[in-house]
């Protein structure tokens, strides 16, 4: 089973809404999706196009690679079709293999016993061919096997990721409410952020927006912070291809560049847990950190982006300290952010009336299963401000 050379279906999956975002992405690379939905890509493709696709996507979860279709509408049927894979070609019987599964049958109460029988089927076919039973469990950083079932549709992936490709590897202290990577890059996207002005991050927390403008605009991509890959860990993988892979991402990464990049907190501890993160990503020397009141951020009077993350607070019931701050934010773009596009990204929209500026656009977003939006707002003098409620 020669799946390093045989084309077949690619699934890239994502968080809800990031997909517009995965696209840029896949079509950079050269790739042509065949099919776009809220949480995913397909498009055609080898498992060695796989190995690019992972080490080069931000804004991606999972890179699954398809290795059969069937109709299955039990147990039974699913171990029928799963044990004429020629899975001993694929899975070492010395090695290690774990499933994963998204499981939609009338027979399955828990996808805990569609993973055992998936584990059977591929243990049973190789302990029938080389005399031995693989082990399995649920440790995702060997060969990973993905089942799609829906009814009696059942699609069985390789998972060519393994441990999801959502978080970027570099950020080892979270702090508090940190937000995921992709999502991170995906907003950072979203702005349409030219990568070649300013770009300032107050309230910055563990640091991530500011990290995630920084990798984007050195063109540092996530593979160079990661060496385990599941992969690495299917019968046939040449090692050489992902280290040529690797070599490109080097290659083509910047270490300067042209402009500032501005993170600041109150907070003296999240500051240093964001400047350890960013070192560990590399990108410590473009970033200027400092604490401070976000009112107090250094604007440069070049043009730019200004990006907020800040609390969201309870869905039902505004706190009166986050009305303020919101208020305040909404001041300081005012006021000291003329000529820059300005970013609040939340899951509240009662406290984003008091920003008491004008959204030009509301880009939706989830963050986790929290309904969130990117409001920009265009700063020019005489921005336009929200009425006041009666």
């Amino acid at each position: 089973m020669q799946v390093f050379h045989t084309e077949s279906k690619i699934v890239i999956t994502c968080n809800k809404r990031l997909s517009p975002y995965l696209q840029q992405e896949v079509e950079a690379l050269g790739f042509t999706p065949t099919r776009v939905f809220q949480t995913g890509i397909e498009l055609q493709g080898t498992v060695t196009d796989t190995i690019a696709l992972n080490l080069n996507l931000r804004c991606a979860s999972q890179v699954l690679y398809l290795l059969k279709s069937f109709k299955a509408d039990d147990p039974a049927q699913l171990y029928n079709e799963l044990v004429t894979i020629e899975w001993e070609k694929l899975i070492d019987f010395a090695g290690y293999f774990s499933v994963s599964s998204n499981v939609n049958n009338e027979h399955i109460l828990t996808p805990l016993f569609a993973n055992v029988k998936v584990k059977d089927a591929i243990a049973d076919r190789i302990k029938s061919i080389k005399g031995i039973r693989p082990n399995s469990g649920a440790e995702a950083n060997k060969t990973l096997i993905h089942l799609y079932w829906q009814d009696s549709d059942a699609d069985i992936f390789i998972d060519t990721s393994g441990e999801t490709l959502a978080k970027h590897s570099y950020r080892k202290i979270p702090g508090k409410a940190p937000m995921l990577e992709a999502l991170a890059a995906s907003t950072v996207m979203a702005t349409n952020w030219d990568r070649q002005s300013t770009f300032i991050n107050p309230m910055c927390g563990s640091g991530t927006l500011a990290i995630e403008a920084a990798l984007l605009a050195t063109d540092k991509c996530p593979g160079l912070f990661r060496m385990n890959y599941g992969f690495m860990h299917i019968l046939g993988y040449d090692e050489n291809v992902f280290f040529t892979e690797r070599r490109k991402l080097k290659d083509k990464a910047k270490k300067e560049t042209g402009f500032k990049i501005i993170a600041t907190d109150i907070s003296a501890d999240a500051v240093d847990i964001a400047q350890k993160n960013a070192k560990t990503a590399g990108v410590d020397h473009l970033i200027d950190f400092n604490v401070c009141d976000f009112e107090d951020t250094e604007v440069p009077e070049d043009a730019g982006i200004v990006m907020f993350n800040p609390e969201y607070g309870e869905r039902l019931g505004v706190h009166s300290k986050l009305e303020a701050t919101y208020a305040r934010m909404g001041d300081f773009m005012k006021k000291k952010c003329l000529g820059y596009r300005g970013y609040i990204f939340t899951g509240n929209p009662d406290l984003a009336k008091k920003i008491g500026l004008r959204p030009a656009r509301r880009i939706e977003f989830y963050n986790g299963k929290l309904d969130c939006r990117l409001l920009e707002y265009e700063l020019y003098e005489g921005s336009k401000r929200e009425p006041k409620e009666a």
